[in-house]
């Protein structure tokens, strides 16, 4: 699946994330391949997920979003403060449709 989406599918995706509350949280020690193995089952059995991200430079948060988001072959569907939504289709428990255009 590609994860580049279109601007309806973006502004669907924003909608559906709304009412939920952050997984898991990138805390001091950076990225490690664990915190990968989780955030790739959350994606798999959720499709959608926020994740929190403890860095206190701004330029160091957004590094590790966009790293989060090409490790786990998601899409970066927002970013506010220290909270990125990052969706990726499951491959056996699609949940979430996107519209078309």
């Amino acid at each position: 699946m590609s994860n580049a989406l279109t601007a309806a599918q973006t502004r669907f995706l924003r909608g559906q994330a709304h009412g939920i509350k952050a997984m898991l949280q990138v805390g001091g020690k950076g990225i490690s391949e664990a915190l990968i193995a989780e955030i790739n089952a959350a994606l798999e059995h959720h499709e959608l997920i926020k994740v929190k991200v403890g860095a206190t430079d701004r330029d160091v948060r957004d590094a590790m979003i966009t790293d989060l988001a090409a490790r786990t072959d998601s899409a970066l569907v927002q970013r506010i403060g220290h909270v990125a939504v990052l969706y990726r289709q499951s491959t056996e428990r699609r949940q979430i449709v996107l519209p078309r255009s």
